[in-house]
């Protein structure tokens, strides 16, 4: 079978797996001041940065249209795929697993849609999974599975300089965000049921980005995983937080990837993001 597989612009994929795998993209859209561009496109996360910081910016993000999926979805099945498996971030931070769903519904059963719970190499992951199963020639129900299988073995641990803009996009609770508000009070946050949320608190960003290390070796586990480090704007910092949890995991440490992140996760974390995905080559056995 000839499966395609699509996935959104807030995967983040490194540039060094550009050709590499069979993927669709479908780019969200950010707005600064009432000007719209797409992501990845049109609207760099260096221009999102630069509003933020700015006095009386308004940006925002928008999902893509129904539309937009169904367009895709109908010119791989046309082009000769006998289904599609669409993955994407959290429907719990954006609609864009909702219009993906409405899409296929008008498609029909030929096309699945997988909500990866969370997003950026957290998406990825188990984008880059589906791909590879789909170049298998595995079948449609196969490569859903995958995505879904490596959805589950993601964690994904971040820290922002302010909650704020988390605040102001909805994508993190008034009470939560009050955490953030206590003089020298670092936040490091996770995505948790597909929702983000508070994971610690610590004094200094020096100790956060210590304690994104210890996280990301925690959630590793004892067997192999393969890292992703994102950033926004600080590539210092990600490249320290690369080499120390490089450093922690040794030999089980597979693929490692540092990119930074497009202009819609800018929109929501502001300037100063670290962030770290960590993803577990074999699935987490439930204990005994």
């Amino acid at each position: 079978m000839s499966i395609a597989v699509v996935t959104d612009s807030t995967a983040y994929l490194p540039a060094e797996l550009s050709g590499t795998y069979d993927l669709t993209i479908v780019p969200l859209t950010v707005v600064i001041n009432g000007w719209d561009g797409l992501e990845g496109l049109e609207i760099s996360p260096a221009e999102v940065a630069k509003a933020l910081t700015g006095r009386r910016a308004a940006v925002s993000t928008s999902r893509p249209a129904p539309s937009q999926f169904v367009t895709e979805y109908r010119r791989l099945l046309d082009a000769g795929a006998d289904g599609v498996v669409s993955v994407h971030l959290s429907a719990k931070l954006s609609g864009t697993y909702e219009a993906a769903q409405l899409a296929a519904a008008e498609i029909g059963p030929q096309v699945r849609v997988v909500d990866s719970g969370t997003a950026a190499m957290g998406l990825g992951f188990p984008a880059l999974a589906a791909a590879s199963a789909a170049a298998e020639n595995q079948d449609l129900e196969t490569v859903r599975a995958t995505a879904a299988d490596h959805a589950a073995r993601v964690s994904t641990f971040f820290y922002v300089d302010t909650l704020e803009f988390l605040r102001r996009g909805g994508r993190i609770g008034a009470a939560s965000a009050l955490v953030g508000t206590a003089l020298s009070v670092k936040p490091i946050l996770h995505v948790a049921d597909g929702a983000i949320v508070v994971r610690d608190k610590v004094r200094t960003a020096g100790r956060a980005l210590t304690r994104l290390v210890d996280l990301a070796v925690e959630a590793a586990g004892d067997g192999e995983a393969d890292i992703a480090v994102h950033h926004l704007g600080t590539p210092d910092r990600a490249g320290a937080l690369v080499d120390a949890i490089s450093m922690r995991l040794g030999e089980r440490l597979r693929d490692c990837y540092l990119t930074e992140v497009g202009a819609v996760v800018a929109a929501h974390t502001g300037p100063g993001l670290a962030g770290v995905v960590i993803h577990r080559r074999s699935p987490v056995r439930p204990a005994p």
